[in-house]
Protein backbone atom coordinates (compact mmCIF):
# COMPACT_ATOMS: atom_id res chain seq x y z
CA UNK A 1 0.00 0.00 0.00
CA UNK A 2 1.38 3.30 -0.96
CA UNK A 3 0.96 6.38 1.35
CA UNK A 4 1.13 9.98 0.31
CA UNK A 5 3.95 11.85 2.09
CA UNK A 6 2.76 13.93 4.99
CA UNK A 7 2.91 17.72 4.44
CA UNK A 8 3.04 18.54 8.08
CA UNK A 9 0.48 20.32 10.15
CA UNK A 10 -1.69 22.83 8.33
CA UNK A 11 -0.52 26.53 8.27
CA UNK A 12 -2.28 28.92 10.59
CA UNK A 13 -4.82 31.20 8.99
CA UNK A 14 -3.46 34.52 7.69
CA UNK A 15 -5.02 37.58 9.35
CA UNK A 16 -7.23 39.71 7.16
CA UNK A 17 -5.36 42.56 5.49
CA UNK A 18 -1.91 40.98 5.78
CA UNK A 19 -0.39 40.19 2.37
CA UNK A 20 0.33 36.54 1.66
CA UNK A 21 3.91 35.81 0.61
CA UNK A 22 4.40 34.49 -2.84
CA UNK A 23 5.03 30.78 -3.33
CA UNK A 24 8.63 29.87 -2.69
CA UNK A 25 9.21 32.95 -0.52
CA UNK A 26 11.32 31.93 2.44
CA UNK A 27 11.09 35.19 4.42
CA UNK A 28 9.14 35.52 7.60
CA UNK A 29 5.57 36.62 7.28
CA UNK A 30 4.97 40.23 8.17
CA UNK A 31 4.01 41.03 11.69
CA UNK A 32 0.36 41.97 11.99
CA UNK A 33 -0.14 45.78 12.30
CA UNK A 34 3.26 46.69 10.80
CA UNK A 35 4.10 48.22 7.39
CA UNK A 36 6.29 46.58 4.81
CA UNK A 37 9.95 47.27 5.46
CA UNK A 38 10.42 49.03 2.08
CA UNK A 39 7.71 51.80 2.55
CA UNK A 40 7.43 52.70 6.22
CA UNK A 41 6.70 56.44 5.49
CA UNK A 42 3.81 55.96 3.11
CA UNK A 43 0.33 56.74 4.47
CA UNK A 44 -2.12 53.92 4.79
CA UNK A 45 -4.03 53.18 1.62
CA UNK A 46 -7.09 55.38 1.08
CA UNK A 47 -5.84 58.33 3.30
CA UNK A 48 -6.02 61.78 1.47
CA UNK A 49 -2.72 63.81 1.36
CA UNK A 50 -2.35 66.55 3.99
CA UNK A 51 -2.17 70.30 2.98
CA UNK A 52 -0.50 73.16 4.86
CA UNK A 53 -2.50 75.90 6.57
CA UNK A 54 -1.31 78.41 3.94
CA UNK A 55 -2.54 76.19 1.13
CA UNK A 56 -5.87 75.71 2.87
CA UNK A 57 -6.29 79.48 3.36
CA UNK A 58 -5.26 80.27 -0.22
CA UNK A 59 -7.65 77.72 -1.60
CA UNK A 60 -10.54 79.08 0.46
CA UNK A 61 -9.78 82.68 -0.59
CA UNK A 62 -9.54 81.64 -4.22
CA UNK A 63 -12.85 79.87 -3.93
CA UNK A 64 -14.44 82.86 -2.21
CA UNK A 65 -13.09 85.26 -4.86
CA UNK A 66 -14.99 83.45 -7.54
CA UNK A 67 -18.29 84.35 -5.92
CA UNK A 68 -19.96 87.71 -6.40
CA UNK A 69 -19.74 88.70 -2.70
CA UNK A 70 -16.05 87.85 -2.72
CA UNK A 71 -15.46 89.93 -5.82
CA UNK A 72 -17.31 92.85 -4.27
CA UNK A 73 -15.17 92.70 -1.15
CA UNK A 74 -12.01 92.79 -3.27
CA UNK A 75 -13.35 95.71 -5.33
CA UNK A 76 -14.22 97.63 -2.17
CA UNK A 77 -10.77 97.09 -0.67
CA UNK A 78 -9.02 98.19 -3.88
CA UNK A 79 -11.15 101.32 -4.26
CA UNK A 80 -10.65 102.34 -0.63
CA UNK A 81 -6.88 101.82 -0.96
CA UNK A 82 -6.71 103.88 -4.17
CA UNK A 83 -8.67 106.80 -2.71
CA UNK A 84 -6.63 106.81 0.52
CA UNK A 85 -3.37 106.57 -1.44
CA UNK A 86 -4.47 109.51 -3.60
CA UNK A 87 -5.15 111.67 -0.57
CA UNK A 88 -1.94 110.65 1.20
CA UNK A 89 0.31 111.26 -1.82
CA UNK A 90 -1.39 114.59 -2.54
CA UNK A 91 -1.01 115.73 1.06
CA UNK A 92 2.68 114.78 1.07
CA UNK A 93 3.61 116.34 -2.27
CA UNK A 94 1.66 119.57 -1.77
CA UNK A 95 3.00 119.96 1.77
CA UNK A 96 6.49 119.78 0.27
CA UNK A 97 5.62 122.37 -2.42
CA UNK A 98 3.98 124.65 0.15
CA UNK A 99 7.05 124.43 2.38
CA UNK A 100 9.29 125.46 -0.53
CA UNK A 101 6.96 128.36 -1.38
CA UNK A 102 7.01 129.42 2.25
CA UNK A 103 10.83 129.37 2.18
CA UNK A 104 10.77 131.60 -0.90
CA UNK A 105 8.65 134.19 0.88
CA UNK A 106 9.97 133.95 4.42
CA UNK A 107 13.57 132.77 4.23
CA UNK A 108 15.57 132.62 0.99
CA UNK A 109 14.31 135.82 -0.64
CA UNK A 110 14.71 137.95 2.51
CA UNK A 111 18.21 136.52 2.99
CA UNK A 112 19.05 137.30 -0.63
CA UNK A 113 17.78 140.86 -0.15
CA UNK A 114 19.78 141.17 3.09
CA UNK A 115 22.93 139.97 1.30
CA UNK A 116 22.41 142.65 -1.34
CA UNK A 117 21.90 145.23 1.42
CA UNK A 118 25.14 144.12 3.09
CA UNK A 119 26.99 144.73 -0.16
CA UNK A 120 25.35 148.12 -0.68
CA UNK A 121 26.05 149.20 2.91
CA UNK A 122 29.73 148.26 2.65
CA UNK A 123 30.15 149.97 -0.71
CA UNK A 124 28.33 153.09 0.51
CA UNK A 125 30.44 153.16 3.68
CA UNK A 126 33.58 153.15 1.52
CA UNK A 127 32.15 155.98 -0.56
CA UNK A 128 31.27 158.00 2.54
CA UNK A 129 34.73 157.46 4.01
CA UNK A 130 36.36 158.81 0.84
CA UNK A 131 33.94 161.76 0.69
CA UNK A 132 34.66 162.64 4.32
CA UNK A 133 38.40 162.47 3.73
CA UNK A 134 38.17 164.81 0.74
CA UNK A 135 36.24 167.32 2.82
CA UNK A 136 39.37 167.95 4.87
CA UNK A 137 40.25 167.82 8.54
CA UNK A 138 36.74 168.80 9.61
CA UNK A 139 34.67 165.96 8.20
CA UNK A 140 31.00 166.97 7.65
CA UNK A 141 28.72 165.53 10.32
CA UNK A 142 26.20 164.19 7.78
CA UNK A 143 28.95 162.30 5.92
CA UNK A 144 30.30 160.76 9.11
CA UNK A 145 26.77 159.80 10.20
CA UNK A 146 26.16 158.17 6.83
CA UNK A 147 29.32 156.10 7.26
CA UNK A 148 28.32 155.11 10.78
CA UNK A 149 24.85 154.00 9.70
CA UNK A 150 26.25 151.96 6.81
CA UNK A 151 28.67 150.08 9.08
CA UNK A 152 25.96 149.53 11.71
CA UNK A 153 23.51 148.26 9.09
CA UNK A 154 26.06 145.86 7.61
CA UNK A 155 26.92 144.52 11.08
CA UNK A 156 23.26 144.05 11.99
CA UNK A 157 22.47 142.23 8.76
CA UNK A 158 25.51 139.98 9.20
CA UNK A 159 24.26 138.96 12.63
CA UNK A 160 20.80 138.27 11.19
CA UNK A 161 22.22 136.25 8.31
CA UNK A 162 24.42 134.21 10.67
CA UNK A 163 21.39 133.37 12.83
CA UNK A 164 19.52 131.99 9.79
CA UNK A 165 22.42 130.19 8.11
CA UNK A 166 24.28 127.00 8.90
CA UNK A 167 27.83 127.91 9.90
CA UNK A 168 29.28 125.01 7.89
CA UNK A 169 27.54 126.09 4.67
CA UNK A 170 29.01 128.19 1.89
CA UNK A 171 27.10 131.26 3.08
CA UNK A 172 28.29 130.68 6.64
CA UNK A 173 31.90 130.77 5.42
CA UNK A 174 31.42 134.14 3.73
CA UNK A 175 29.61 135.59 6.74
CA UNK A 176 32.50 134.56 8.98
CA UNK A 177 34.99 136.19 6.59
CA UNK A 178 33.01 139.44 6.57
CA UNK A 179 32.75 139.50 10.35
CA UNK A 180 36.51 139.02 10.56
CA UNK A 181 37.49 141.63 7.96
CA UNK A 182 35.03 144.42 8.81
CA UNK A 183 36.75 145.52 12.07
CA UNK A 184 40.08 145.69 10.22
CA UNK A 185 38.58 147.94 7.59
CA UNK A 186 37.02 150.32 10.11
CA UNK A 187 40.35 150.47 11.95
CA UNK A 188 42.14 151.56 8.79
CA UNK A 189 39.51 154.22 8.14
CA UNK A 190 39.92 155.64 11.65
CA UNK A 191 43.70 155.80 11.17
CA UNK A 192 43.17 157.66 7.90
CA UNK A 193 40.86 160.14 9.65
CA UNK A 194 43.30 160.67 12.51
CA UNK A 195 46.19 161.43 10.16
CA UNK A 196 43.97 163.63 8.00
CA UNK A 197 42.99 165.71 11.03
CA UNK A 198 46.70 166.22 11.75
CA UNK A 199 47.34 167.20 8.15
CA UNK A 200 49.64 164.25 7.54
CA UNK A 201 49.79 162.79 4.00
CA UNK A 202 49.91 159.30 5.54
CA UNK A 203 46.14 159.57 5.90
CA UNK A 204 45.68 159.17 2.16
CA UNK A 205 47.78 156.00 2.17
CA UNK A 206 45.66 154.53 4.97
CA UNK A 207 42.48 155.39 3.09
CA UNK A 208 43.76 153.79 -0.12
CA UNK A 209 44.74 150.69 1.85
CA UNK A 210 41.26 150.59 3.43
CA UNK A 211 39.68 150.87 -0.02
CA UNK A 212 41.95 148.10 -1.30
CA UNK A 213 40.81 145.83 1.54
CA UNK A 214 37.19 146.73 0.81
CA UNK A 215 37.43 146.03 -2.93
CA UNK A 216 39.64 142.93 -2.71
CA UNK A 217 38.24 141.17 0.38
CA UNK A 218 35.02 142.58 1.83
CA UNK A 219 33.06 143.31 -1.32
CA UNK A 220 34.01 140.02 -3.07
CA UNK A 221 32.90 138.09 0.03
CA UNK A 222 29.65 140.06 0.12
CA UNK A 223 29.15 139.40 -3.60
CA UNK A 224 29.63 135.65 -3.11
CA UNK A 225 27.25 135.71 -0.16
CA UNK A 226 24.64 137.39 -2.35
CA UNK A 227 25.18 134.84 -5.12
CA UNK A 228 24.91 131.92 -2.68
CA UNK A 229 21.67 133.22 -1.20
CA UNK A 230 20.28 133.96 -4.65
CA UNK A 231 21.14 130.40 -5.70
CA UNK A 232 19.28 129.08 -2.66
CA UNK A 233 16.31 131.26 -3.62
CA UNK A 234 16.34 129.78 -7.13
CA UNK A 235 16.43 126.27 -5.66
CA UNK A 236 13.45 126.92 -3.37
CA UNK A 237 11.58 128.52 -6.27
CA UNK A 238 12.18 125.48 -8.50
CA UNK A 239 11.10 123.09 -5.71
CA UNK A 240 7.85 124.99 -5.22
CA UNK A 241 7.08 124.88 -8.98
CA UNK A 242 7.56 121.12 -9.45
CA UNK A 243 4.44 119.43 -10.80
CA UNK A 244 2.97 116.83 -8.39
CA UNK A 245 3.02 114.13 -11.07
CA UNK A 246 2.63 111.18 -8.70
CA UNK A 247 -0.47 112.72 -7.13
CA UNK A 248 -2.00 113.35 -10.53
CA UNK A 249 -1.31 109.78 -11.69
CA UNK A 250 -2.76 108.21 -8.54
CA UNK A 251 -5.77 110.54 -8.71
CA UNK A 252 -6.54 109.55 -12.29
CA UNK A 253 -6.14 105.87 -11.32
CA UNK A 254 -8.55 106.30 -8.39
CA UNK A 255 -11.18 107.99 -10.56
CA UNK A 256 -10.73 105.32 -13.22
CA UNK A 257 -11.25 102.58 -10.67
CA UNK A 258 -14.39 104.24 -9.32
CA UNK A 259 -15.77 104.64 -12.84
CA UNK A 260 -15.16 100.97 -13.69
CA UNK A 261 -16.76 99.85 -10.41
CA UNK A 262 -19.89 101.94 -11.03
CA UNK A 263 -20.14 100.75 -14.61
CA UNK A 264 -19.89 97.14 -13.42
CA UNK A 265 -22.56 97.82 -10.81
CA UNK A 266 -24.87 99.32 -13.43
CA UNK A 267 -24.45 96.42 -15.84
CA UNK A 268 -25.21 93.82 -13.16
CA UNK A 269 -28.06 95.60 -11.32
CA UNK A 270 -29.35 98.09 -13.89
CA UNK A 271 -29.13 100.78 -11.18
CA UNK A 272 -27.75 104.08 -12.38
CA UNK A 273 -26.33 105.36 -9.09
CA UNK A 274 -24.66 103.87 -6.05
CA UNK A 275 -24.69 106.65 -3.48
CA UNK A 276 -21.53 105.51 -1.71
CA UNK A 277 -19.49 105.15 -4.89
CA UNK A 278 -20.92 108.42 -6.18
CA UNK A 279 -19.78 110.19 -2.99
CA UNK A 280 -16.31 108.68 -3.33
CA UNK A 281 -16.13 109.84 -6.95
CA UNK A 282 -17.21 113.36 -6.01
CA UNK A 283 -14.62 113.59 -3.22
CA UNK A 284 -11.81 112.33 -5.48
CA UNK A 285 -12.85 114.71 -8.27
CA UNK A 286 -12.77 117.68 -5.91
CA UNK A 287 -9.28 116.76 -4.71
CA UNK A 288 -7.99 116.29 -8.26
CA UNK A 289 -9.44 119.59 -9.48
CA UNK A 290 -8.20 121.42 -6.38
CA UNK A 291 -4.76 119.92 -6.91
CA UNK A 292 -4.58 120.82 -10.61
CA UNK A 293 -6.01 124.33 -10.31
CA UNK A 294 -4.26 125.22 -7.05
CA UNK A 295 -0.84 124.16 -8.23
CA UNK A 296 -1.33 125.82 -11.63
CA UNK A 297 -2.17 129.13 -9.93
CA UNK A 298 0.74 128.78 -7.50
CA UNK A 299 3.13 128.01 -10.34
CA UNK A 300 1.90 131.00 -12.37
CA UNK A 301 2.26 133.40 -9.44
CA UNK A 302 5.74 132.12 -8.59
CA UNK A 303 6.75 132.51 -12.23
CA UNK A 304 5.41 136.06 -12.15
CA UNK A 305 7.37 136.75 -8.97
CA UNK A 306 10.54 135.55 -10.65
CA UNK A 307 10.00 137.31 -13.98
CA UNK A 308 8.70 140.66 -12.71
CA UNK A 309 10.23 140.78 -9.24
CA UNK A 310 13.29 138.65 -8.71
CA UNK A 311 14.93 139.38 -12.07
CA UNK A 312 14.27 143.11 -11.73
CA UNK A 313 15.61 143.10 -8.19
CA UNK A 314 18.82 141.44 -9.33
CA UNK A 315 19.37 143.94 -12.14
CA UNK A 316 18.58 146.92 -9.91
CA UNK A 317 20.87 145.64 -7.17
CA UNK A 318 23.66 145.32 -9.72
CA UNK A 319 22.97 148.85 -10.94
CA UNK A 320 23.09 150.31 -7.45
CA UNK A 321 26.28 148.42 -6.60
CA UNK A 322 27.96 149.74 -9.76
CA UNK A 323 26.88 153.27 -8.95
CA UNK A 324 28.42 152.98 -5.48
CA UNK A 325 31.65 151.59 -6.89
CA UNK A 326 31.81 154.36 -9.47
CA UNK A 327 31.30 157.00 -6.78
CA UNK A 328 34.01 155.52 -4.55
CA UNK A 329 36.48 155.41 -7.47
CA UNK A 330 35.58 158.98 -8.42
CA UNK A 331 36.43 160.17 -4.90
CA UNK A 332 39.64 158.13 -4.78
CA UNK A 333 40.74 159.72 -8.06
CA UNK A 334 41.11 163.00 -6.16
CA UNK A 335 42.54 161.31 -3.05
CA UNK A 336 45.29 159.44 -4.92
CA UNK A 337 45.90 162.21 -7.50
CA UNK A 338 47.53 159.86 -9.98
CA UNK A 339 49.57 157.88 -7.44
CA UNK A 340 47.90 154.56 -8.33
CA UNK A 341 48.14 153.41 -11.94
CA UNK A 342 46.68 150.53 -13.93
CA UNK A 343 48.69 147.34 -14.49
CA UNK A 344 50.16 148.68 -17.73
CA UNK A 345 51.25 151.90 -15.97
CA UNK A 346 49.58 154.15 -18.52
CA UNK A 347 46.36 155.32 -16.83
CA UNK A 348 44.99 156.33 -13.46
CA UNK A 349 43.54 153.17 -11.89
CA UNK A 350 40.64 154.84 -10.11
CA UNK A 351 39.62 156.89 -13.16
CA UNK A 352 39.67 153.73 -15.29
CA UNK A 353 37.58 151.84 -12.73
CA UNK A 354 35.15 154.75 -12.55
CA UNK A 355 34.52 154.66 -16.31
CA UNK A 356 34.07 150.88 -16.30
CA UNK A 357 31.60 151.14 -13.41
CA UNK A 358 29.57 153.83 -15.15
CA UNK A 359 29.38 151.72 -18.31
CA UNK A 360 28.07 148.74 -16.32
CA UNK A 361 25.61 151.05 -14.55
CA UNK A 362 24.19 152.31 -17.86
CA UNK A 363 23.88 148.74 -19.17
CA UNK A 364 22.06 147.61 -16.03
CA UNK A 365 19.66 150.55 -16.19
CA UNK A 366 18.83 149.76 -19.82
CA UNK A 367 17.96 146.20 -18.87
CA UNK A 368 15.94 147.40 -15.87
CA UNK A 369 13.88 149.60 -18.18
CA UNK A 370 13.07 146.61 -20.39
CA UNK A 371 11.99 144.55 -17.35
CA UNK A 372 9.77 147.25 -15.83
CA UNK A 373 6.14 146.32 -16.50
CA UNK A 374 4.34 149.39 -15.17
CA UNK A 375 4.79 153.10 -14.74
CA UNK A 376 5.58 152.85 -11.03
CA UNK A 377 8.56 150.66 -11.83
CA UNK A 378 9.68 152.44 -14.99
CA UNK A 379 9.63 156.06 -13.77
CA UNK A 380 12.41 155.77 -11.14
CA UNK A 381 14.60 153.79 -13.56
CA UNK A 382 14.17 156.51 -16.20
CA UNK A 383 15.03 159.14 -13.59
CA UNK A 384 18.17 157.20 -12.62
CA UNK A 385 19.25 156.98 -16.27
CA UNK A 386 18.86 160.76 -16.64
CA UNK A 387 20.88 161.37 -13.48
CA UNK A 388 23.64 159.07 -14.79
CA UNK A 389 23.91 161.15 -17.96
CA UNK A 390 24.12 164.31 -15.85
CA UNK A 391 26.74 162.64 -13.63
CA UNK A 392 28.97 161.84 -16.59
CA UNK A 393 28.83 165.46 -17.81
CA UNK A 394 29.68 166.89 -14.40
CA UNK A 395 32.49 164.36 -13.88
CA UNK A 396 34.11 165.40 -17.15
CA UNK A 397 33.89 169.04 -16.10
CA UNK A 398 35.52 168.23 -12.75
CA UNK A 399 38.28 166.27 -14.50
CA UNK A 400 39.00 169.13 -16.87
CA UNK A 401 39.21 171.54 -13.94
CA UNK A 402 41.64 169.26 -12.10
CA UNK A 403 43.84 168.87 -15.18
CA UNK A 404 43.93 172.66 -15.48
CA UNK A 405 45.57 172.75 -12.03
CA UNK A 406 42.54 173.90 -10.05
CA UNK A 407 42.32 171.12 -7.46
CA UNK A 408 40.02 173.03 -5.12
CA UNK A 409 37.65 173.82 -8.00
CA UNK A 410 37.60 170.17 -9.03
CA UNK A 411 36.97 169.15 -5.43
CA UNK A 412 33.97 171.48 -5.23
CA UNK A 413 32.53 169.96 -8.40
CA UNK A 414 32.83 166.45 -6.90
CA UNK A 415 31.78 166.85 -3.25
CA UNK A 416 30.12 170.25 -3.32
CA UNK A 417 26.42 170.94 -2.89
CA UNK A 418 24.81 172.24 -6.07
CA UNK A 419 25.77 171.04 -9.56
CA UNK A 420 28.26 168.49 -8.19
CA UNK A 421 28.76 164.87 -9.13
CA UNK A 422 27.81 164.02 -5.56
CA UNK A 423 24.38 165.54 -6.15
CA UNK A 424 23.98 163.44 -9.32
CA UNK A 425 25.06 160.31 -7.47
CA UNK A 426 22.48 160.99 -4.74
CA UNK A 427 19.76 161.29 -7.39
CA UNK A 428 20.79 157.99 -8.95
CA UNK A 429 20.86 156.26 -5.57
CA UNK A 430 17.48 157.67 -4.51
CA UNK A 431 15.83 156.64 -7.78
CA UNK A 432 17.27 153.13 -7.59
CA UNK A 433 16.10 152.80 -4.00
CA UNK A 434 12.55 153.67 -5.09
CA UNK A 435 12.70 151.18 -7.95
CA UNK A 436 13.99 148.45 -5.63
CA UNK A 437 11.20 149.10 -3.13
CA UNK A 438 8.58 148.82 -5.89
CA UNK A 439 10.00 145.57 -7.32
CA UNK A 440 10.37 144.10 -3.84
CA UNK A 441 6.68 144.76 -3.21
CA UNK A 442 5.82 143.17 -6.58
CA UNK A 443 7.84 140.07 -5.75
CA UNK A 444 6.41 139.69 -2.27
CA UNK A 445 2.82 140.08 -3.48
CA UNK A 446 3.17 137.49 -6.26
CA UNK A 447 5.10 135.02 -4.10
CA UNK A 448 2.55 135.27 -1.28
CA UNK A 449 -0.28 134.71 -3.79
CA UNK A 450 1.52 131.61 -5.02
CA UNK A 451 1.95 130.31 -1.50
CA UNK A 452 -1.68 131.11 -0.70
CA UNK A 453 -2.92 129.03 -3.63
CA UNK A 454 -1.58 125.92 -1.86
CA UNK A 455 -2.93 126.80 1.57
CA UNK A 456 -5.29 124.17 2.98
CA UNK A 457 -4.77 121.72 0.12
CA UNK A 458 -2.77 119.08 2.08
CA UNK A 459 -5.31 118.93 4.92
CA UNK A 460 -8.27 119.15 2.55
CA UNK A 461 -6.93 116.32 0.40
CA UNK A 462 -6.46 114.08 3.44
CA UNK A 463 -9.96 114.74 4.80
CA UNK A 464 -11.66 114.26 1.43
CA UNK A 465 -9.69 111.07 0.83
CA UNK A 466 -10.93 109.59 4.10
CA UNK A 467 -14.51 110.56 3.23
CA UNK A 468 -14.10 109.08 -0.24
CA UNK A 469 -12.76 105.80 1.14
CA UNK A 470 -15.67 105.58 3.58
CA UNK A 471 -18.08 106.25 0.72
CA UNK A 472 -16.53 103.47 -1.38
CA UNK A 473 -16.76 100.99 1.50
CA UNK A 474 -20.36 101.97 2.27
CA UNK A 475 -21.33 101.70 -1.40
CA UNK A 476 -19.86 98.22 -1.75
CA UNK A 477 -21.38 97.23 1.60
CA UNK A 478 -24.79 98.20 0.31
CA UNK A 479 -24.39 95.72 -2.56
CA UNK A 480 -23.09 93.03 -0.21
CA UNK A 481 -26.19 93.37 1.98
CA UNK A 482 -28.29 92.12 -0.93
CA UNK A 483 -26.64 88.72 -0.66
CA UNK A 484 -27.44 88.19 3.02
Amino acid sequence: MTHTPSAGPPAPPVPKGVPVPAPGHTGSPPVPGSLPSGDRSAPPPGTPPRRSAWSETTARLRAAATTEPGKLRIIGAVLAALVVAFGAVTAFEIADRASAADDVVGRSQPLSADAASIYRSLADADTAAASGFLAGAQEPAEVRERYRKDIANASRLLVKAAANTDGSSESGHYIAALNEQLPRYTGLVERARANNRLGLPLGGAYLRYANQQMTSELLPAAQKLYEAETSRLDGDHDDARLWPLLSLVVGVAALGGLFVAQRRNYRRTNRVFNHGLLAATAASTVVLLWLAVGHTVARAELDNARAHGQESLKVLNDARINSLKARANENLTLVARGAVLTADGKSDKYETDYKAGMDRLSTALGRAESLADDGAGLDPVTAAAGAVSEWRTRHKSAGDTDKAGDYEGALAKVIGGEDSTGQSFDRVDTALEQALAHEQAEFTRSAEDGRGALTGLPVGAAVLAVLGAVGAVVGIGRRLSEYR
